[in-house]
């Protein structure tokens, strides 16, 4: 086993920070001693029903310490969830409701297992509900351990106050309520993306309060999404889901600038192709990459080979939506179908036949072929533009 110290290098090599410093390594160096596992939370609130890439740059954080023999505590904030994490928020959060919330926390849990070991000796799953359901007096408790003015330095808190935006009560108790679930779980270490330091650092003000020795900090940078600038969120569109079909993560990955590749292959821990290897190739090692990690690597070709058929030969894939259509006095009026079947104008329909982009069963049509007889489209695939597609038949 190598010596603690090494073992924090190890972990914090693709980290953003570590507070206090050196604490990683203390702890590893008490367990080592005591002859235990450390204990390493993770808390994530249900409040959407899938896990994307962004939350996998954490998850596999802790992956790394099951690896190494330590206890992973993953809260699932089925409580918290009904605060709303505050966290770079300029406005409250939509309130969900409790069933929302359960259906969520167990597809959570689920998903979760794509990356950790689900080994009862490696990991732990708890709810916040089961602790955070208190008296007012225990509640009370709570709350004296911070005071206004501290809540109020955060940065989003902050901003809003400065604005006069408004800020509820019941959010100034969320960092609270966060560092309750470290004395909960008696957490030897905490992760959580860089947008939750002050949540983090609370956390150890709350466990000193309760007489808990303090746990330390491990912040992650953010993962951008596919458009390579904002935090991935399914609120934004620019996640890629764990769970997602390979050809749709192959896809959406292919999707991202070439200037956020280098982040993605970090943060993700996909093996990197070798140097000198051209932005377009890195790419496609990388879309492999990740669908390998969840489906597969037969998958993963699968899902290179359909993305070349659709986007470079251009070719209709393996299922197309149908599409039904009516014939009025033996003819179809081209124009108004495209306009019907894809969404687009008439006027728009009228320009892509001239310019040659629409095909029908990989032929290209044009601006002569405006009204056609029915038997010539009934079965056959419409190709409107590059990438897509539809089956026709005869309503």
């Amino acid at each position: 086993m190598a010596p603690p110290s090494e073992i924090a290098s190890a972990l914090l090599r693709n980290a953003h920070q570590s507070l206090p410093e050196g604490g990683l390594a203390r702890k590893l160096e008490v367990a080592e001693k005591e002859g235990r596992q450390l204990r390493v939370k993770l808390g994530l609130d249900p409040t959407a029903p899938d896990i994307h890439l962004g939350h996998t740059v954490v998850l596999q954080k802790l992956r790394e310490f099951q690896d190494l023999g330590h206890r992973v505590v993953l809260i699932v904030g089925d409580y918290t969830a009904r605060v709303g994490d505050p966290s770079g928020r300029s406005t409250t959060r939509p309130v969900l409701s409790g069933a929302e919330i359960d259906a969520n926390a167990e597809t959570y849990r689920q998903q979760a297992f794509t990356v950790l070991r689900d080994d009862p000796e490696l990991l732990e799953v708890r709810r916040n509900g089961e602790w955070l359901d208190m008296r007012a007096e225990e509640l009370f408790r709570l709350a004296r351990v911070a005071t206004v003015a501290q809540i109020l330095e955060r940065d989003d808190f902050a901003k809003r106050f400065a604005a006069q935006q408004p800020i509820s009560v019941l959010e100034t108790l969320y960092p609270l309520l966060q560092g309750y679930d470290s004395v909960a779980i008696t957490a030897d270490v905490e992760l959580g993306g860089t947008d939750q330091t002050f949540n983090l650092l609370l956390g150890r003000d709350v466990q000193r309060a309760y007489g808990q020795p303090e746990q330390t900090i491990l912040t992650m940078p953010i993962l951008p999404g596919i458009d390579g600038v904002e935090k991935m969120s399914k609120s934004l569109g620019n996640h890629v889901g764990v769970t997602e079909d390979p050809d749709e993560q192959f896809g959406k990955t292919m999707r991202l600038p070439d200037d956020a590749m280098a982040s993605w292959y970090t943060l993700l821990a996909v093996p990197r192709p070798p140097e000198g290897t051209g932005p377009r190739d890195a790419k496609r090692a990388l879309a492999r990459g990740i669908v390998a990690r969840f489906h597969g690597e037969d998958a993963a070709a699968a899902a290179e080979q359909h993305f070349d058929r659709l986007f470079v030969s251009h070719e209709a894939p393996d299922e197309v939506d149908e599409h039904a259509f009516s014939a009025e006095n033996g003819a179809v009026h081209l124009p108004a179908l495209i306009a019907d079947a894809f969404g687009r104008s008439r006027s728009d329909a009228r320009r892509l036949l001239a310019q040659g982009g629409v095909k029908l069963d990989g032929e290209a049509l044009g601006e002569g072929d405006v009204d056609i007889a029915p038997d010539r489209l009934d079965g056959h695939v419409l190709q409107v533009g590059k990438r897509h597609f539809r089956r026709l038949r005869l309503a």
